[in-house]
């Protein structure tokens, strides 16, 4: 069988991921904002005789190696062995990826020309004169749109049956003369030597120490040349060369017509950007996607413990049957299995709602907005604006939004991105979180309940963003000063995504795959907790031991033992906090199911708790360091345990102050 290995190039935001997933029958998640691969994949599509395979690169708007992004694709690109590269572009701002595609017409023989959303750019009144566009790059070009299937039969036609091109030959003007001396000097490499003489030039230390074999260059010779070149701005010469080419390659190409849909998306953009109006429908997505979540989680949540529940005696028979010793026994079912079923029954019901909702605002285009209306503020704490996409990713999962850093190419942007995304309470808080509000704030009969506790999570979810703020701003001015570096926001086009495909997508790639992390953590966890309440010293548990040491701390926060206790044995997940001040409080050996949020209410009062409390465990609730997960993820993404230890203090730090302030002031 034929076989044909096809790169997948493209700028951010174009459905290269898309067109990946539906060729290979892959199921990357693709998203409508920038940065959603940062590493390559590989996967296979079978046509007739030909078997193509692909790797998708990730999204990159140049090929100069700068970005993580740019140096994964052009590694792959001067490294790997494949046969024809795909440059995917967007029908509706060509221009942008002409750039690409003659970078890469100048490092590869072959090369095919995808201009993906041509659906899109008819909507919006854009005429692409694809016969003129092919002749003036000198490469075949398929107009196709990769949700709606079409043109793809002719995409594989064409990276089947393209011929080799030769390597694009750009005017560089005054460089050309070094250009060709450097040439002389370059051995053994099989690419295009004049790709590798402009990285020379530009003095690009990760290519020349890649092809430092190849590289002959004698020291006194390059002396003259920088001496000569030394009042030339030679990576600005290169841009202003290869906007010209652009601007040639496609005069004539593309005309545009006035269009409703084009002046709709426009009063749609002023509206959603505005300085006035921008943050405050910010704020009130936020509050409709949390008031929904509210709403549809409670039922299922029901459901999964009633369910589990009814398991229990099951299991204990089963573990008799097989003569399992009592202590084991109890160990199993009130330690590791009550642990497992509260954090699957809490966790997923709002995951299930969240996730889809978010992942539909992300693929209609609305998160960008949200991004782009962030980014002077965080340019204004010397930070990137990417960190409000980590952000956004962070209210879901902390673990997810501390991977999602990697879109940003700074190194000290990213541990800010990575260090402050813990500011944004997760998933697994929402539930204990919105209990207490329910409870403390609102009133258990109140018929607008929901409403108004919506509107409060969303006010604690603002607070959280604004210490987000301060905290980059500290940050870049302490122990990781710099200034802010520049990037494109891209505001991609609205898109109406496909609904089911979004649902299994976000479902499969984002809750299971947090759920399964968190049943991992919860296994041991359960294990911590059976001991802490089951073993005793001198006729008390080592839990009260616990709680009588930690209650002057809690007393100073304006809480007590009990919660502070929680909060600690709540590291692996947080969703088990609740169910162990419960267990402390009822001095139960078994966490203790609160269904009832009456006789919660009451068990807690009756332990002392006022409106005070509430506020000052709330603020520590959002405010405290990481679950286990994110903890081992800031370890991984870092790489040290310095950054690892303060993303674990500082919001703690900030907790404490909050609640030592609150406590003083009641």
């Amino acid at each position: 069988m034929k076989e044909i290995k096809v790169a997948l190039i493209g700028t951010p935001n174009v459905g290269k991921s898309s067109l990946y997933n539906i060729l290979t029958n892959n199921h990357v998640h693709t998203g409508n904002w920038a940065g959603k691969t940062v590493d390559f994949t590989r996967g296979e599509c079978i046509k007739k005789k030909t078997k193509f395979i692909f790797y998708d690169l990730p999204g990159t708007y140049s090929i100069i190696s700068k970005s993580k992004e740019e140096v994964v694709a052009t590694d792959f690109i001067v490294q790997e062995d494949f046969d024809v590269a795909v440059v995917v572009t967007d029908a509706t701002s060509l221009e942008k990826g002409i750039t690409l595609v003659l970078q890469v017409q100048e490092m590869v023989k072959k090369v095919v020309l995808c201009v993906n959303l041509i659906d899109e750019a008819k909507k919006k009144g854009i005429d692409i004169d694809k016969e003129l566009l092919s002749n003036n790059l000198g490469c075949p070009v398929v107009f196709t749109s990769a949700k709606n299937n079409m043109g793809l039969d002719s995409l594989l036609e064409n990276i089947e049956n393209v011929l080799e091109q030769n390597y694009l030959d750009i005017n560089y003007g005054i460089l050309n003369k070094y250009i060709n001396i450097i040439n002389d000097d370059i051995v053994g490499y099989s690419g295009n030597k004049k790709w590798l003489s402009l990285r020379v030039l530009e003095n690009n230390k990760h290519y020349r120490e890649m092809f430092r074999d190849k590289i002959k260059l004698d020291k006194n010779k390059e002396k003259q040349i920088r001496e000569e070149l030394l009042n030339v701005d030679i990576p600005l010469e290169i841009v202003i060369k290869m906007k010209r080419e652009v601007k040639n390659k496609l005069k004539g190409v593309v005309k545009k017509n006035s269009n409703n849909n084009l002046n709709k998306e426009r009063k749609i953009d002023k509206i959603l950007t505005s300085k006035i109006w921008g943050i405050p429908i910010m704020l009130l997505m936020l509050f409709g996607l949390f008031y929904i979540t509210i709403i549809g989680a409670n039922y299922p949540s029901d459901i999964l413990f009633s369910f589990f529940q009814s398991l229990e005696d099951n299991l204990i028979d089963g573990l008799n049957f097989l003569h399992i010793p009592t202590v084991i026994g109890d160990l199993l079912v009130n330690g590791v299995y009550k642990t497992l079923y509260w954090v699957i029954s809490v966790m997923m019901p709002p995951m299930l709602i969240f996730f889809p909702l978010f992942s539909f605002l992300e693929d209609l285009g609305v998160l960008p907005r949200i991004a782009f209306n962030m980014d002077k503020a965080f340019s204004k704490c010397n930070a990137c604006g990417k960190q409000a996409l980590t952000m956004c990713m962070g209210i879901g999962c902390n673990a997810v939004g501390v991977t999602g850093a990697r879109i940003i190419d700074s190194k000290r942007e990213r541990i800010i991105a990575i260090l402050t995304n813990v500011f944004m309470p997760c998933n697994g808080k929402f539930p204990t979180i919105i209990a207490i509000i329910t409870m403390f704030m609102v009133g258990l009969n109140n018929i607008y309940g929901s409403l108004i506790c919506a509107l409060i999570l969303t006010g604690f979810i603002f607070l959280g963003i604004v210490v987000t703020f301060g905290i980059s701003y500290l940050l870049s001015k302490t122990i990781l000063k710099g200034e802010a570096s520049s990037f494109t926001l891209e505001l991609p086009p609205y898109r109406v995504p496909k609904i089911l495909e979004t649902i299994v997508s976000s479902i499969k790639n984002r809750a299971i795959f947090v759920l399964v992390r968190a049943v991992k953590v919860a296994i041991p966890a359960g294990v911590i907790i059976w001991l802490v309440a089951n073993v005793n010293i001198k006729g008390l548990s080592i839990m009260e031991y616990l709680v009588d040491f930690l209650n002057p701390v809690g007393l100073m926060l304006g809480l007590d033992g009990v919660i502070i206790l929680a909060l600690l044995l709540g590291f692996p997940a947080n969703e088990i906090v609740v169910p162990v001040m419960l267990m402390c409080y009822l001095k139960t050996s078994t966490l203790i199911d609160f269904t009832n949020i009456e006789a919660l209410k009451n068990i807690l009062i009756v332990n002392g708790w006022t409106i005070k409390t509430a506020i000052c465990f709330i603020l520590l609730m959002l405010f405290h360091y990481p679950c286990s997960t994110t903890m081992l993820t800031i370890k991984k993404e870092t790489g040290s345990l310095y950054y690892t230890l303060i993303a674990f203090i500082l919001p703690l730090l900030v907790g404490v102050i909050l609640c030592m302030v609150v406590n003083i002031i009641f």
